[in-house]
């Protein structure tokens, strides 16, 4: 099992790939991790995840309680906190604005139908969140109906909010909702994006739990429905 410390250096990296790969800029979004102790390390308020270091992260007890007072933890921290009370497998969750997909959820349009074979058998489908006050426990209380089912939830005007394992996972579950929305949007421009059929979403089920295993949450085309459906212009 990783140490507290190695925990905290693989957040540093991720921090800095999240903004090398401009999914967050300046102080924006937050990263956690469980720890050995069973207690979360987040990153602190206010720092650039392009310069974090390991010492700015902040332990919290599974309360919500900063173990050390001299540093105050995200204001998202919230969020964290809940998403790991109803989700015991959960290792690693990370909030960031990544730009077309944070486009989507300031849309208000859901990543939900049965477009992209990776995303159906390595995600499920991607929700959308009510809009909540960034900071308030508003945020968490607008989860509560896609928490226990999704592993990627768009967060309406707000951004993305994934959950993973471990750090790794997570990250890798930021990417591929940051490149879904942008394919989506892609094909949008082309004239529309064109669904699979639920008989080609159900033969790649069973092929792909035959090479990868039962899939990471439910597929998009049994999922909840979008606020408002994308079409061309």
């Amino acid at each position: 099992m990783p140490s507290r410390d190695d925990i905290a250096h693989q957040l540093v990296s991720c921090c800095h790939r999240l903004y090398e790969r401009g999914l967050v800029v300046a102080a924006d979004g937050n990263v956690s991790a469980r720890l050995p102790n069973g207690n979360i390390l987040i990153t602190s308020t206010g720092v650039s995840k392009g310069r974090v270091e390991a010492a700015d992260f902040v332990e919290l007890t599974l309360d919500g309680t900063p173990v050390d007072k001299r540093r105050t933890p995200s204001t998202e921290a919230g969020m964290h906190v809940f998403i790991y009370e109803r989700r015991k497998e959960v290792g690693a969750v990370i909030h960031a604005h990544p730009p077309y997909a944070t486009g989507f959820a300031t849309a208000r349009i859901a990543l939900d139908k049965p477009l992209l074979p990776e995303v159906i058998l390595g995600l499920g489908s991607i929700p959308l969140a009510p809009y909540a006050t960034p900071s308030t426990r508003e945020v968490a209380e607008s989860l509560v109906p896609f928490v226990e089912r999704h592993s990627a939830i768009l967060l309406a005007n707000h951004g993305v909010v994934v959950m993973g394992r471990d750090i790794n996972e997570a990250f890798m579950r930021m990417e591929k909702v940051e490149h879904a929305a942008h394919t989506t949007f892609v094909a949008h421009l082309l004239g529309g994006a064109h669904r699979l059929t639920q008989e080609e979403v159900e033969k790649l089920r069973t092929v792909g739990s035959k090479v990868y295993g039962p899939p990471a949450s439910p597929s998009a085309d049994s999922a909840d429905r979008p606020n408002r459906r994308m079409t061309p212009s």
